[in-house]
């Protein structure tokens, strides 16, 4: 498959900014490495911080996530948030280069401030499943919104704790992680 000028530019600035920071990068060399012109970059994205902010918007988790709770939903609380947590940690994973930029770089608050749309969407899409849960008769009677912002934070934690590297703390695997943490939230919750 043949990646498309745009896509090719993105993950190139993505590999030499984590590599070299966001101000250690010109807007040549990620065309270079992108094997496009210069021009088609400020074409396409007309900066440097217009690149980095489609690249942060285009491999966020919010499109997948939707498509998750849309698509793949079993209404077992369990195994959907296993599925939820799964998948929520295999984007953040694939996407470590793109935090390690934006959250290194106070010049760059603007994205991170934008990007807090994908976290606003997965807890609509949490919030509106639990309470769906409880409609259903398949949860106790809680607050939904409070639910899934602990279950939210609870996994961003557990990612945030490895993005520099192993955590010193965490003996165990994610899965084994993920596996336990759910386990006390269906306990929670199972009427």
């Amino acid at each position: 498959m043949t990646l498309d000028s745009k896509t090719k530019l993105m993950i190139a600035a993505i590999d030499l900014m984590a590599e070299k920071g966001y101000k250690g990068v010109s807007t040549k060399e990620i065309a270079a490495a992108a094997e496009v012109s210069e021009m088609t970059l400020f074409r396409n994205f007309g900066s440097k911080q217009n690149l980095l902010d489609r690249a942060v918007d285009h491999y966020h988790y919010s499109v997948e996530m939707t498509q998750v709770f849309n698509e793949k939903i079993v209404w077992d609380l369990r195994a959907d948030l296993f599925m939820i947590s799964d998948m929520y940690h295999e984007i953040m994973n694939s996407n470590r280069k793109l935090f390690l930029i934006v959250l290194g770089d106070n010049e760059l608050s603007a994205i991170r401030e934008k990007a807090q749309k994908h976290p606003r969407t997965l807890l609509e899409l949490l919030t509106n499943y639990l309470t769906d849960m409880q409609r259903k008769n398949k949860s106790v009677s809680t607050d939904a919104q409070a639910q899934a912002i602990t279950f939210m934070w609870m996994n961003y934690g557990a990612f945030m704790s490895q993005l520099y590297g192993a955590s010193p703390f965490m003996e165990r695997t994610t899965q084994d992680y993920m596996k336990s943490s759910i386990d006390l939230f269906v306990r929670a919750l199972t009427p």
